[in-house]
């Protein structure tokens, strides 16, 4: 199989992970899933990282992130069909929500005063919550430090 064919297969194995387990998967989860040696999973990881598909914890073998969810807890709580996720950011968190297209509830606070926020969303739509969603980066400049922004 080659590079390109490997990485998407990858792609698909580890969204389909978090889709039924809620979870982002590691390196020895996805070799099982495509029955691959960890070492070749691990090269499509990096090259999914060095292509701002995925981000690599700092261990650079573990996923951080898999757009929009992160594998660890966020200020950005979404719970939407009975599960739970963590979006990198509330640009993040509304992507779950619109992934889903159900009913959903983003659980955060104020970045300025710290007080708590909560936006519900019903049949596609903001049903109540309100704020000001600042973006302290210019988007050209994510990538620099994606785990920052």
């Amino acid at each position: 199989m080659d590079n390109a064919t490997l990485d998407l297969e990858t792609r698909r194995a580890i969204l389909d992970h978090l889709r039924t387990t809620g979870e982002l998967p590691g390196a020895d989860q996805v070799a099982q899933a495509l029955q691959l040696s960890n070492p070749e999973i691990e090269a499509s990881f990096r090259r999914l990282h060095d292509g701002h598909i995925i981000v690599l914890q700092e261990n650079g073998r573990d996923i951080l992130m898999v757009q929009p969810f992160s594998a660890v807890p966020t200020p950005f709580n979404v719970e939407v069909a009975g599960r739970t996720w963590w979006g990198n950011c509330i640009w993040d968190a509304m992507g779950i929500v619109a992934l889903f297209k159900q009913d959903a509830v983003i659980r955060t606070a104020c970045a300025d005063c710290n007080d708590s926020m909560l936006l519900t969303f019903e049949n596609n739509a903001l049903a109540s919550g309100e704020g000001v969603i600042h973006f302290e980066v210019p988007a050209r400049h994510w990538w620099d430090n994606i785990r920052f922004t």
